[in-house]
Formats: structure tokens, C-alpha cells, sequence
């Protein structure tokens, strides 16, 4: 399988508006970041991760192909607000979304509009697939399993697909979610910035130390803020296994 990140940055992206830092103004493209999402492949399917306000200009990068499911983390607007700009995918069929029953809920709220008896012309065609926490399911050939993590107070979905996961916002996880990371080669994780808690997410260290918790080979960090540094400059303070991620990398996994 191939995985391509489509955005590693947090809700404010990178430049952070406004802002005049040395990130912010950096010519590096590694150094620019949209908001985080993530495409998983294999020759016959696609997966994507979480559908964010930037979800149009990062998909114009990739090849125009269906989309055979689209697995979201949570309901916040900076993994949510893209949708509607799928609509262009239902020339291959209708799209399914899978997202656990408080995303899928708030998005019957969100886009009445797409959810309603009587469809108006041009409105994406969604399927809402309510799941849990622990379920297994199949798309094409990519198997994939959902692992509850807490951002902050709210529980929230990470992925696992075979010997690889992604997790973003995560702030805590608990022993049996941990467990069902346990094997993981490739990690994706979320890491906010090095220093300065963070009631809702982890920091650098934090994603360290869960890493090497459930035994991951090599690890990525994503849904990273300016204060991260510039990208070469903060990947020489990593451990050799863990590198910062940027948009458009991809792996193999």
C-alpha cells in the first residue's frame, strides 16, 4: 500500500495567518502545511483520511479516481469542513463515509442538505456509515480497524490498517486501545510542537513515548504547528525513527 500526506498541519495550517515568524515565511515547501489528511492506496482502492477545509486544493495534487471510502477521525471543522468538495468524486458513484455515531449525527446536522429524501441537482451523494470503536471493516481490499483515542474529553477514531496506523489529535489512549496498536510498524501521530502543554494533544515527547510504548519501527509526526520549527532544523532534534512529516510525502506500508 501507498500512503500520501495530504496535509500536516494543525487547524491553523502553516503560515498561520498573520504571522510573520520564520516558519510562517519559509520558502521550504516541507514547510507549508495544509490541514491533516491522509490517502491510503493499493492498485485497486483509495482511502481517504479525514476531509478538511483544504481537501480541494490537496486532491487537485492526486490523480482523479474514485474514492472508495472515506474514514473520518472526528467531527472538528478542520477534519470535517471539506466534504461538500468531494462532490466531484460522485461521477464514480456515491461516496461512503465512515465515522462514529457522534461525527455521523453532527454531519446530518451540518449538510441537511445531503441527507434529506428529496436530493437537489448537484449536492454530494453520500452513504453514512455509523461505526465504533474496536469495529473491523473492509473497503476494496484495504482492511482497516478503529481505535478510540481521547482528544481532551471527546473520543475520537485513529485507525489501524495491518502493520500500519494513523492517529491525529490524540491526548491519551488507554490500555485496551493501546493493546490494539500493539505490532505497528509505521506510525502516524500527531505531535503538536516540542515544549508548552496542550490540554487536547500530545507534544513531541508525548508521541516519543507512545511510540516506542506499542513497539513502532519508524514513526511520522503530523497536525504540527508553526512552533515546530523549520523542518530540517526540527528533524535534527528527532531520534533517527521518527522524522516530522510534510504534505505530499508518501510512504510505503
Amino acid at each position: 500500500m501507498k500512503f500520501t500526506f495530504l496535509g500536516t498541519g494543525t487547524s491553523a495550517g502553516v503560515p498561520v495567518l498573520g504571522c510573520q515568524c520564520e516558519v510562517c515565511r519559509s520558502t521550504d515547501p516541507r514547510d507549508f502545511r495544509y490541514r491533516s489528511a491522509g490517502l491510503l492506496e493499493t492498485e485497486s482502492t483509495r482511502v481517504l483520511i479525514d476531509s478538511g477545509p483544504d481537501i480541494r486544493m490537496q486532491l487537485m495534487r492526486q490523480p482523479f479516481k474514485k474514492i472508495d471510502g472515506v474514514l473520518l477521525t472526528h467531527i472538528h471543522y478542520d477534519h470535517v469542513a471539506g466534504i461538500d468538495d468531494l462532490r466531484g468524486f460522485c461521477v464514480f458513484g456515491d461516496l461512503n463515509i465512515y465515522a462514529d455515531k457522534l461525527t455521523a449525527d453532527a454531519l446530518r446536522v451540518t449538510m441537511p442538505y445531503c441527507f434529506t429524501e428529496n436530493l437537489y441537482p448537484g449536492v454530494p451523494l453520500l452513504n453514512l456509515h455509523p461505526i465504533q470503536a474496536g469495529q473491523r471493516g473492509r473497503i476494496g481490499d484495504i482492511e482497516w480497524q478503529a481505535v478510540e483515542v481521547m482528544h481532551d474529553k471527546l473520543p475520537i477514531l485513529a485507525y489501524r490498517f495491518g502493520d500500519f496506523a494513523y492517529i491525529t489529535d490524540m491526548k491519551t489512549i488507554s490500555d485496551e486501545s493501546r493493546e490494539l496498536l500493539q505490532g505497528v510498524k509505521t506510525l502516524v501521530v500527531n505531535a503538536l510542537r516540542f515544549e508548552r502543554e496542550h490540554h487536547s494533544h500530545m507534544l513531541v515527547p508525548d508521541a516519543i513515548e507512545f511510540a516506542r510504548s506499542i513497539g513502532a519501527e519508524r514513526t511520522y509526526l503530523t497536525h504540527l504547528t508553526h512552533k515546530i520549527g523549520l523542518h530540517d532544523d526540527a528533524n535534527s532534534r528527532l531520534p533517527e525513527d521518527v522524522r516530522f512529516a510534510y504534505d505530499g510525502l508518501m510512504l510505503e506500508v
